[in-house]
C-alpha cells in the first residue's frame, strides 16, 4: 500500500518563556529530567504495581487518584490513564514503569500548573480561547482548523474539563513524539508506511 505524507504546522518565531530549547516544526522538546530517586511518590507507585514492577491503566488510574495530584479537580478517567501509558509504552506492552511514571509525574505537574493558571475562577473548567492559549504556550504553532477540531473534541458544552485537558495534552505530545521520531530532518514533513500509521496512532 502506498505511503502517506503529512506534514506538521509551521515553525514558531523564537522561543517563548515556556518552549524548551530543541522545538521544531510546531512542536516543542521535552525534558527527561526527573525526580530524585527519593521521591516519596514511589510509595503510591510500589503500593499498586504488580510483580513486574509495572502499572497497566487501571492501576495507574489509582495509584494517581491515591497520590493526590488532580488537587481539587475530579480523578483521572480509566481512559485517559490509558492514554497516559500509551504516551510513554514505547513498547507497546500496555504497562508503565516506575521511570516512566516519575516521566508522567513530572508533565502532569507542569499541565496542571498551566490549566491552574488559565483557570482564574477556579470553576475546573477552562474556555476554548483559553485552551488555544495553553496549546500555543506548551510550544505548539497550530492551524485555527486543527484548534477548531480539538475543541470540539476535548470540550463539553463549550467548556473543558481538566481531566478532558490533560487528556488533549497527552495526546497532542504522544503524537508529535510519533511524528518528531520519523522526522529525521526536522521539516515538518514524514513519508509513512499505512501500518506504521495504524500503530502508531491506534495505540493512543
Amino acid at each position: 500500500m502506498p505511503g502517506m505524507q503529512m506534514q506538521m504546522g509551521q515553525p514558531a518565531p523564537g522561543t517563548g518563556p515556556h518552549v524548551l530549547p530543541g522545538g521544531h516544526s510546531g512542536y516543542p522538546a521535552y525534558s527527561m529530567n526527573y525526580p530524585s530517586a527519593e521521591d516519596p511518590m514511589w510509595t503510591y507507585f510500589a503500593a499498586v504495581a504488580g510483580q513486574d514492577g509495572e502499572v497497566d491503566a487501571e492501576e495507574l488510574q489509582k495509584c494517581l487518584t491515591q497520590s493526590g495530584i488532580s488537587g481539587t479537580y475530579s480523578p483521572f478517567s480509566l481512559e485517559t490513564c490509558r492514554i497516559m501509558i500509551a504516551m510513554l509504552d514505547r513498547d507497546y506492552t500496555g504497562k508503565m514503569g516506575f521511570n516512566e511514571f516519575k516521566e508522567l509525574w513530572t508533565a502532569l505537574n507542569a499541565w496542571k500548573q498551566n490549566f491552574i493558571t488559565i483557570d482564574q475562577d477556579q470553576s475546573g473548567t477552562v474556555e476554548h480561547h483559553e485552551l488555544n492559549q495553553a496549546i500555543a504556550a506548551m510550544g505548539y504553532r497550530l492551524s485555527p482548523q486543527t484548534l477548531a477540531v480539538i475543541v470540539k473534541r476535548y470540550s463539553k458544552n463549550g467548556r473543558i474539563f481538566f481531566d478532558d485537558y490533560v487528556a488533549c495534552c497527552v495526546k497532542l505530545r504522544a503524537l508529535t513524539d510519533f511524528f518528531r521520531r520519523r522526522d529525521h530532518l526536522q521539516q515538518g514533513v514524514v513519508n509513512f508506511i499505512y501500518d506504521d500509521f495504524l500503530q502508531g496512532t491506534m495505540a493512543i
